[in-house]
């Protein structure tokens, strides 16, 4: 072979510069120090005051975090502005759980779709709530300096409260503002984040889960994707444009700022950017973290979610009505399992326990070197250590108490609602003073009513013999996996009476318990009796489940301060360790950024994966046999005729690509944007190849997938025929350039 010349080793140094991925998920507010200059050098075209600004609009006042409550900590999913009518892109199954409680056997809006033709037709939704980031803000300062080393972590925690409540006070505007505080490596550093929280949002359109969940569990977290996962929600407001609840008097949200949408697509190399909301990483985990994980958190956690899932699955199949109900229970379980099955695999495949070690020899090394670091920082790993060995001690325990007994079948959950009115009508017994009984006999019809109002909700996505069937695999699973001496004394009778037979133990406690059925619990809420309550067999199982967790959670909670002192010493250790470096925190559900390229990958020797899909790959993976991959008949026509409209190129459709940009749960939803702050998709996923990325960065296969913008627009204009979302965004697409200008000769004037 030739030996290589110097330029044609700089080519291949360079090639695989191109090929890693882009780490970070970085604080908006020092974009101007710690990133601008890269992100133009790459492609962008804004100025750092253009993306992120405090006094005037800019492109963060376009990202939405979208919760369950008016005054969130942290965000589900992230949505985009795309219309001066408050108009939020997100992904389909970030609207799932939505979508699904506007579904019945006569409107099965999963099966079929949901299109508003009107503002009238966009439907409520009770609890979710729309938060648009004001401002944030470093107050490390004004917190940090006050803690001691020598506090305990439980004193160091009241001052750290202390001290935000009257932060936050000061920066909510009198509740105008929900203000949220949170520490950030660890806790060397606070940030406040400053939020208008909008609570009418309304659903406004979703394409059926053929398309919004084409390739369901099977493909989830693969490529190549075929999915167009999105979902479109509004933000409505009082007519003055103040946050309010719903009203029919609301009106549409006018934002500060608002995507517009790129139809100029998608090529390799080009700049993408993703705002967000990103949920939780722990890129700082040590080894400790890493062998705890593999060993007690993974395992328990897989076993159960899986058999619950099989369980829900045999009834889902039978029936269109239980399908519809456990359709976003089911999803969200499944996302979980299969996460962790992934993570599990990644640390096995990428080596992140051993790269993990090899990092902490280095600090350890550098530790040692100096006498100073060792007396500063020398108690972090073993600190941490120590915990990890507590939480092992009964975590398996803890996890399979909660989840296969407390959190298994829904009449557990429905017997803890009934935990507060059990308190009361034990205390009523107790009592011999007459005035004070009937103080407590109108607390309880105040206990009673609210229950009863909250009946029909709790039964909505309810079906006995599903419940049943489930209650029996977890029952079996918890007296199987627990100690002996953790098995409710009752559990062990039951056992015994039926001969290990769950299927007939479940046919029992189903039988005689109240809660089963919405009748008999409303019977017993009309005339609440202590004596029932005790006699009940899922409240009494229900009450030695939680004796029991409590019990196994003494070593976790003891654990915690420990953990919180060697984590914080560890992650200040290793950023004075590597003093020129630029780190980010680790995810916490506040709002972030990332910046990288559209781009292919390699994920195994002689496999190279494109950074698109196309139209054609649906079609390909059709499957009519198979729920997963059903192509609607509406979509095959349209496709047949490659009747695109101006969302296609070169005769083809585009669905999905991929970026390098960093992102995790929370992200979903999230604005992929290009060079010039235009829409171009929105994320939705990660690769499996990268699956522990969350624990610690693949630089090499990690991906972002994305639904790309154009086939949103596809799904919407040609295949609903909703034109009226159409015209009411901004749509951008940029004039050809020529490819050869000719130069002409210049004539000399006579």
């Amino acid at each position: 072979m030739k030996k290589l010349t110097y330029p044609l080793i700089a080519i291949l140094l360079l090639a695989s510069v191109a090929v890693k991925a882009n780490e970070g998920m970085w604080l908006p507010m020092f974009i101007k120090t710690l990133n601008i200059a890269e992100m133009q050098k790459m492609g962008l075209l804004l100025t750092a005051d253009e993306l992120y600004s405090r006094d005037q609009p800019s492109l963060k006042d376009a990202i939405v975090g979208l919760s369950t409550g008016p005054t969130p900590e942290g965000y589900f999913c992230t949505s985009e502005l795309v219309s001066s009518q408050g108009l939020l892109f997100t992904n389909h199954h970030c609207g799932y759980d939505y979508i699904q409680k506007h579904s019945s056997t006569d409107h099965d809006y999963l099966k079929d779709g949901f299109w508003a033709k009107s503002l009238d037709e966009e439907l409520p939704n009770e609890g979710l709530s729309a938060s648009v980031l004001m401002y944030m803000a470093d107050v490390t300062d004004s917190i940090v300096p006050r803690l001691s080393d020598t506090l305990s972590e439980a004193d160091r925690g009241k001052i750290v409260s202390k001290i935000e409540s009257r932060l936050k006070k000061q920066a909510s505007d009198s509740g105008k503002y929900n203000v949220v505080i949170k520490g950030f490596f660890a806790g060397n550093e606070y940030y406040m984040y400053v939020y208008q929280v909008y609570k009418d949002v309304r659903l406004v359109g979703a394409p059926p889960s053929a398309i919004g969940k084409f390739g369901g569990d099977t493909d989830n977290w693969m490529w190549p994707r075929h999915t167009g996962d999105f979902s479109i929600f509004r933000i409505y407001t009082a007519p003055d444009g103040s946050p309010a609840e719903y009203s029919k008097d609301n009106v549409p949200l006018k934002p500060k700022h608002y995507l517009p949408i790129s139809l100029d697509g998608v090529k390799k190399d080009d700049f993408a950017m993703i705002w967000g909301y990103p949920g939780t990483t722990e890129r700082y985990l040590t080894s400790y973290g890493i062998q705890f994980k593999m060993n007690d958190y993974f395992p328990p956690l897989i076993e159960v979610f899986g058999k619950k899932l099989e369980t829900w699955k045999k009834h889902m199949d039978a029936s269109q009505e239980v399908k519809i109900k456990y359709a976003s229970n089911y999803a969200g379980i499944a996302n979980a399992w299969k996460y962790f099955i992934g993570q599990q695999r990644g640390v096995k495949k990428n080596d992140v326990y051993d790269k993990k070690k090899d990092f902490e020899a280095s600090f350890t090394a550098w530790l040692n070197a100096d006498d100073s670091r060792k007396a500063k920082y020398g108690e972090a790993l073993p600190l941490i250590n120590e915990a990890y060995g507590k939480m092992s001690e009964h975590f398996v325990p803890l996890v399979i108490g909660s989840v296969a007994g407390l959190q298994g079948a829904d009449v557990m959950s429905m017997a803890q609602s009934l935990s507060g009115l059990e308190s009361q009508l034990t205390k009523l017994k107790k009592e011999k003073d007459k005035k004070k009984k009937a103080k407590m006999e109108k607390r309880i019809k105040k206990s009673t009513k609210r229950l009863l109002e909250g009946l029909a909700e709790m039964y909505k996505d309810y079906d006995l013999a599903t419940d049943k069937d489930v209650f029996a695999a977890m029952t079996q699973m918890y007296y199987e996996k627990m100690p002996a001496d953790m098995h409710p004394e009752l559990l062990d009778k039951l056992v015994q009476k039926y001969k290990g037979d769950f299927n007939a133990l479940a046919d029992h406690v189903y039988a005689t318990s109240f809660l089963p059925d919405s009748t008999h619990f409303k019977a017993f809420l009309n005339e609440p009796k202590l004596k029932t309550l005790d006699k009940d067999p899922v409240f009494g199982l229900m009450k030695g489940y939680m004796k029991n967790i409590m019990a196994a959670s003494g070593s976790y909670r003891e654990s915690q301060s420990t953990m919180k002192k060697g984590t914080r010493l560890w992650e200040a250790g290793i950023r004075a360790m590597q003093p020129g470096k630029k780190f980010y925190p680790d995810a916490n559900s506040t709002m972030r950024f990332t910046y990288g390229k559209v781009l292919d990958y390699y994920p195994a020797d002689a496999v190279h994966y494109d950074y698109v899909t196309h139209l054609k790959g649906v079609m390909e993976k059709e499957d009519p046999t198979n729920d997963e991959f059903i192509v609607p008949a509406k979509l095959k026509k349209l496709y047949q005729k490659k009747d695109f409209g101006p969302y296609g190129e070169d005769g083809k459709l585009i669905t999905d690509f991929l970026t390098t940009n960093d992102i995790t749960g929370g992200n979903s939803g999230s604005p992929v944007i290009n060079g010039k702050g235009e829409l171009i998709g929105i994320a939705f996923d990660g690769n499996w190849e990268a699956m522990s990325g969350d624990l610690a960065y693949e630089e090499i296969l990690q991906r972002t997938i994305c639904v790309d913008v154009r086939y949103v627009l596809f799904i919407i204009d040609k295949f609903a025929d909703d034109t009226r979302l159409i015209d009411e965004l901004t749509i951008h697409k940029a004039m050809p350039q020529p490819s050869h200008i000719e130069q002409l000769e210049e004539v000399p004037a006579d």
